[in-house]
């Protein structure tokens, strides 16, 4: 079942771009044992696949496990320990855990949490061309080549992505029952401003609400598509000239900055939410009013049934196909992992298994849920000890259905992924090597002055123009000047 409060954040983006020391250990044939299918019946002692994966810890999350390992060591002879790390710590600690030789088959990347391109390319994960022939036919078959494709580092996949929603879209999320309470229109909202009547009433007539719940990765919408994403370097998804300008800079995000500190003056948002790593205990209390999050067809249920009251949403963006939204939800395996053959098995059974897939997302039947019939199921109360972030736990379209959700749901996946607006700089993948003392330099002014100016906690007027500063003396212009050169190459070679 697709539970998850934080499975179409992504708000959720958050760090990237640190150079790494890591040691990069081919792939090949590390362990012999590994290579074979395994089954129930085999002398082999199993293999132990150690994946981390992120999200809140869930209290459940061994006694799942538990059960997970005997289905996977009676189909393919291995068991699986899974190390949750949550949201607001997952790319430090996973830094810390590569660069460190930290014992690890499996670990989740995306293009805004441990970055799927820059980490690929610092030799952090094994490449796949080889394993998914040989042990991945079953993904090639399943997933919407273009995840594969797009996920794809100077030819060649170093992950396997999430069969889920292709487009990026932005919604703004209310809790429908104050909503209902206060008898609010929530049909004409859209644009950043457009939401301060609705905050205000609920401001004042519920105290002890959070009107506009975000965490320290919130970054306001604007129609631009980052370089990278959450550092600030990107292209206008109308552009002709594909030419790439610091955001700070562009009009659009000193309004929307301006915006959110006049909100977080007027005590919309909550006071540490510039060091806030995760909203979840909002969302199992209730006590929030809006947010903004990521989108995908029937949301609005799967969001529902994982909170346990009525969650309704509206567009906030039109939906487009990014890299971030491609390479959203990513499973590599470690350059380091003792055993690549066996943890691409295991993949390659997440991701056509509904047995299996439905384990790891929604627990152990007659526990964390039931069955309401063939296609769909419930959450049990029990159900709150295990509620995990679908997107990032592999194909998504083989997961039960929410109470509320039509028999065809994943047809109205397959529409809207097909639907969706390619931007303008979908598949271009930056190379920082030659600008690499810079990036580090641009990572820690953003570590200083990012999360604050975009929750709206300073005020614009003062520290934006210290922060264009700041990554300037840095050497930003330096970055967008590398990134220009290589995006510029690619535009020619693409005919674009």
């Amino acid at each position: 079942m697709s539970k998850g409060k934080k499975s179409f954040s992504f708000a959720l983006a958050m760090l990237t771009a640190f150079a790494l020391v890591l040691s990069a250990c081919g792939g090949g044939n590390k362990d012999a044992e590994s290579s074979g299918s395994g089954s129930s019946g085999s002398s082999e002692k199993p293999v132990n696949l150690i994946w981390y994966t992120i999200g809140t810890p869930q209290k459940d999350v061994d006694k799942v496990m538990a059960e997970v390992s005997k289905y996977t060591q009676e189909k393919i002879n291995a068991t699986v320990t899974m190390k949750m790390i949550d949201w607001g710590d997952y790319q430090q600690k996973m830094q810390v855990n590569v660069a460190s030789g930290e014992p690890m088959d499996i670990m989740f990347t995306s293009a805004g949490g441990f970055d799927y391109v820059q980490n690929a390319r610092k030799g952090a994960f094994m490449e796949l061309d080889d394993l998914l022939d040989k042990y991945g036919k079953g993904i090639k078959d399943t997933i919407d080549p273009a995840f594969l494709e797009g996920s794809k580092v100077d030819g060649h996949n170093y992950g396997i992505p999430a069969n889920k929603e292709l487009p990026q879209q932005e919604v703004w999320r209310f809790n429908q029952n104050l909503v209902d309470k206060y008898k609010l229109d929530t049909s004409k909202v859209r644009s950043l401003d457009s939401i301060e009547p609705l905050l205000k009433a609920i401001k004042e007539k519920e105290p002890n609400v959070t009107p506009f719940a975000m965490d320290k990765n919130y970054v306001p919408y604007v129609p631009y598509d980052y370089i990278i994403q959450n550092l600030p370097m990107a292209v206008k998804l109308d552009t002709t000239d594909y030419k790439i300008v610091d955001i700070l800079e562009t009009p659009e995000m000193k309004q929307a900055l301006t915006t959110m500190h006049k909100y977080y003056q007027a005590g919309y948002v909550a006071p540490e939410a510039a060091t806030t790593g995760s909203t979840s205990d909002l969302m199992t209390s209730g006590n929030w009013f809006m947010d903004r999050a990521q989108t995908q067809p029937l949301a609005d249920n799967t969001w529902s049934a994982s909170y346990g009251y009525p969650v309704k949403s509206t567009p906030a963006s039109d939906a487009i196909i990014t890299n971030t939204s491609v390479q959203g939800s990513i499973m590599a395996i470690s350059a380091n992992s003792e055993h690549p053959e066996k943890a691409m098995e295991f993949l390659n059974l997440l991701n056509t298994d509904p047995v299996l897939r439905n384990m790891v997302d929604s627990g152990i039947e007659g526990t964390h849920y039931k069955k309401v019939d063939d296609k769909h199921i419930e959450n049990l109360p029990e159900g709150k000890n295990y509620d995990m972030p679908s997107y990032s736990l592999g194909n998504n379209m083989l997961l039960y259905l929410n109470p509320n959700d039509p028999d065809d749901k994943w047809e109205q996946f397959k529409k809207f992924n097909a639907e969706g607006k390619d931007s303008p700089i979908l598949s271009f993948n930056f190379d920082s090597t030659k600008v690499a003392t810079e990036m580090a330099a641009v990572q820690n002014v953003k570590e200083q002055f990012w999360a604050s100016l975009m929750t709206g906690t300073v005020d614009p007027e003062t520290y934006l123009p210290k922060a264009i500063a700041a990554f300037k003396q840095a050497g930003l212009d330096k970055v967008i000047s590398e990134a220009q050169t290589q995006l510029d190459a690619w535009k020619a070679a693409n005919n674009k």
